[in-house]
C-alpha cells in the first residue's frame, strides 16, 4: 500500500486459510477526504496475483510495483512458491478513476530474484532495496539463499543500480599513498598476474539454550579495490576484524529486515535468517550513511542470549508420544516446511509500504 496524493492504494495480498489460500492482483483506492473503499478496474496487463510486492511512487506520480512471492499447488499436498522478479507502472489517466497498468523492463544491475527483501526511499528519491531470500525448492525440500546486498531504483532513469561501498576514507588515502610503493615492489618480484581479492568470510557462532550451535556468516568489504597486492589487503582485513566495532562489518545475511532513513542515514535492525530447520530472529542494528557510501557501522550487535528461536516443531508432544516411528517424523518434517513457506507469505506481507506526499 502506498500513499498517493490523498488516496491510499492498495496491491494484492493473500489470504490463507485451514485448507486452502489464494493470492489477489486487485486494486483498491481509500479516499483520505470521504474515508471510503472504491475498486479501481486498470486497463492493461498488470502484474499477477502476489503478495510481499515492492510499492513506491515515483517522482513522476506514478506508482511503481516490482517483485513479489505467490505460490501455487503443483499436486496434492505439494506447493511450489513463485519469487516475482518483473516490474509494472500503474499510471492514473486524465479522468477520474482511470488507470494503466504498463510492464517497464528497467536498465542497469537488476536484483536477483528474491522475496522477503526490504525497502525504503532514499534521500534523493529513489528506492532501496535490501538483503532478502532466494529459495530453492526440491520436492517437499526448501532451501533458503539470505542477502545482504543493496540496491537502487531510479524511476526517473528507469535503472537499477547496485549500491557499492567506497570504504573508509581514511583507508582510501592509504591506499593512495602505497600505490606506488606496492607496485614497484610487485613489479620488482615476478610474480603471476594478481586476481581481484574476494570479500572477507567472518564466521560468528551463536550457542542457543538448548546447546544448539548457529554459525552466522558476515562479509567484509573488499580491501584490496585500489590497487592493493592480495596478501597486504587480507591482512588489513584481518586486523579489521578483531575489532568487534569494525565500521567496514556489513549486516550478515537476512531476510524481513526493518528499514528506516533519517537525514540520510539508513538504518537496518533485525530480520531473521534460516539455519538447517530453524528460523532465528536478529536484534542487531546497523547503519550506513547514503551521502558518503563508505561504510557500515554497527550501532547494537548481535546478541546471543536474546535471539528468537522460531517455528519449534508444534508438534513436538504429539512426536514423543510416537518416538521412533517413521511416520512421526516424517510428518514433522512436512510440517516444518510448509510452515517455512508459509513464512515467507507472511513476511512479504509484514514489508513496509513506501509513499509519496
Amino acid at each position: 500500500m502506498v500513499a498517493w496524493k490523498r488516496e491510499l492504494i492498495l496491491f494484492g495480498g493473500f489470504h490463507e486459510s485451514a485448507r486452502d489460500y489464494i493470492y489477489y492482483n486487485d486494486v483498491y483506492s481509500f479516499s483520505l477526504d470521504s474515508f471510503t473503499w472504491s475498486r479501481l478496474s486498470p486497463s492493461g496487463p498488470g502484474p499477477t496475483p502476489r503478495s510481499g510486492c515492492l510499492m513506491t511512487v515515483s517522482p513522476q506520480g506514478s506508482i511503481v510495483v516490482y517483485g513479489g512471492y505467490s505460490k501455487q499447488r503443483v499436486r496434492k499436498d505439494v506447493d511450489r512458491g513463485t519469487q516475482h522478479a518483473d516490474m509494472f507502472l500503474l499510471k492514473s489517466e486524465g479522468g477520474e478513476g482511470k488507470w494503466v497498468w504498463t510492464r517497464i523492463n528497467p536498465s542497469g544491475v537488476k536484483p536477483t530474484p528474491r522475496s522477503g527483501f526490504s525497502a525504503a526511499v532514499a534521500p534523493n528519491q529513489q528506492t532501496l532495496l535490501f538483503g532478502g531470500v532466494c529459495d530453492e525448492e526440491e520436492e517437499e525440500r526448501l532451501d533458503g539463499m539470505f542477502f545482504n546486498d543493496l540496491y537502487f531504483y531510479d524511476a526517473t532513469r528507469n535503472r537499477w543500480f547496485a549500491g557499492q561501498l567506497k570504504g573508509p576514507k581514511a583507508e582510501r588515502k592509504k591506499r593512495r599513498r602505497g600505490k606506488a610503493e606496492e607496485c614497484g615492489g610487485l613489479c620488482e618480484q615476478e610474480q603471476g598476474p594478481v586476481s581481484a581479492q574476494e570479500p572477507l568470510e567472518v564466521v560468528k557462532e551463536v550457542v542457543a539454550e538448548d546447546g544448539t550451535v548457529v554459525t552466522i556468516k558476515q562479509m567484509l568489504a573488499s580491501p584490496s579495490v585500489g590497487g592493493r597486492p592480495p596478501a597486504q589487503a587480507e591482512t588489513e582485513a584481518c586486523a579489521s576484524t578483531a575489532d568487534p566495532d569494525c565500521p567496514t562489518a556489513e549486516p550478515c545475511p537476512r531476510s524481513s529486515a526493518m528499514l528506516a532513513v533519517k537525514h540520510g542515514l539508513l538504518y537496518v535492525y533485525g530480520g531473521m535468517f534460516e539455519a538447517g530447520d530453524r528460523q532465528v530472529t536478529l536484534s542487531d542494528l546497523h547503519c550506513l550513511d547514503l551521502h558518503k557510501m563508505e561504510a557500515w557501522k554497527t550501532l547494537v550487535e548481535m546478541d546471543p542470549e536474546a535471539h528468537e528461536w522460531l517455528e519449534e516443531s508444534d508438534s513436538e508432544e504429539d512426536s514423543s508420544s510416537s518416538e521412533g516411528t517413521e511416520t512421526g517424523d516424517e510428518e514433522s518434517g512436512e510440517d516444518k516446511e510448509e510452515n517455512r513457506r508459509c513464512s515467507r507469505d507472511r513476511s512479504g506481507a509484514c514489508q513496509a509500504a513506501l509513499g509519496a506526499d
